[in-house]
């Protein structure tokens, strides 16, 4: 009876453990997913930038901020006139609804700084304390600005009843910034966006394509971004397959143009699709980054012109 009662708490333990790792995958994987709209709140902060002092107009600082870690995470490298070097690493923690920013220096110095999304600025606070032990509270604020983010922050030494300004700077893209960095930021978000198409995913496409964004099909039928919003609410289309090859991105300044052989395949209303074409995206750059604002889309392909390579 002992033997029963050793054995049965052991089958009990096993699949215990085996409900937990099952658990904890799934909400692993639904947290690495990182497609929901708050973890890119502050997408309008990555690029190669030269940083300013509003003030005197001097240049302050060379500042690059990219994606990492499946998107989840923007790191910012930072260098200035001075010989400050600083790193920062960001995120959207959905477990409590906030971001988070550490930020470190090669002069040993380490800032946590927390908060979240205030109107159209993204706001952060924390403290750090000098070598006299003294605690001084900081609040850093990023927002963008046509082209450009603006950072501001204040600090303050009595707790909060009083706060100074520390600093003033403007985030301006590089004159020399590479045009293949530029190419490698909307090819992703393209790349993205067909992920989001094909997993029904409303709210990433709603943050990828723009309010007055058109598309036209090879029977020269329109649709808006509300169309393909509610075509994606319905789950009316169900994708096996939405992926595309031979990807190219051009850019001209403000504009960045997509083009790409996409292969989609699967049901539409329980009818069964299977067809590859050529599409081509127009991506255009707002002050809150990139935005998809029109798409042009090719007859399928036949069976002769895949195999001829077209």
């Amino acid at each position: 009876m002992m033997l029963l009662s050793h054995r049965f708490r052991l089958v009990a333990h096993v699949g215990l453990l085996l409900i937990l790792t099952l658990a904890g995958n799934a909400q692993t994987s639904e947290a690495t997913s990182c497609t929901a709209p708050e973890y890119h709140q502050l997408d309008f902060w990555v690029g190669d930038w030269d940083v300013f002092e509003v003030d005197s107009g001097a240049k302050d600082a060379h500042v690059r901020v990219n994606r990492i870690l499946d998107g989840c995470v923007l790191h910012e490298v930072y260098e200035d006139n001075a010989g400050l070097r600083g790193e920062s690493f960001s995120i959207y923690d959905e477990s409590r609804r906030a971001w988070h920013q550490s930020w470190v220096t090669n002069h040993g110095q380490l800032l946590i700084i927390e908060g979240g999304f205030h109107g159209d600025a993204m706001r952060l606070e924390g403290s750090y304390k000098n070598a006299d032990g003294v605690t001084t509270l900081v609040r850093g604020t990023w927002k963008p600005e046509t082209g450009s983010v603006r950072e501001t922050a204040v600090k303050s030494t009595d707790g909060g009843k009083t706060w100074k300004p520390w600093f003033d700077l403007i985030f301006r893209q590089r004159a020399n910034a590479s045009a293949s960095d530029e190419a490698k930021a909307v090819a992703e978000l393209d790349t993205q966006y067909q992920l989001a198409v094909k997993q029904n995913d409303a709210a990433t496409m709603d943050r990828i394509l723009a309010d007055d964004f058109i598309l036209i099909s090879s029977k020269g039928r329109t649709y808006t971004k509300a169309d393909l919003l509610e075509e994606a609410r319905s789950g009316r289309m169900r994708y096996e397959h939405q992926e595309d090859t031979e990807q190219k991105v051009r850019v001209w300044g403000d504009t960045a143009v997509v083009t790409a052989k996409l292969w989609e395949k699967g049901t539409e209303n329980g009818k069964a699709f299977d067809y590859t074409l050529w599409f081509s995206d127009t991506y255009v750059r707002t002050p809150s980054g990139w935005r998809y604002v029109f798409g042009q889309a090719s007859a399928p392909l036949t069976n002769a012109q895949q195999k001829q390579g077209v």
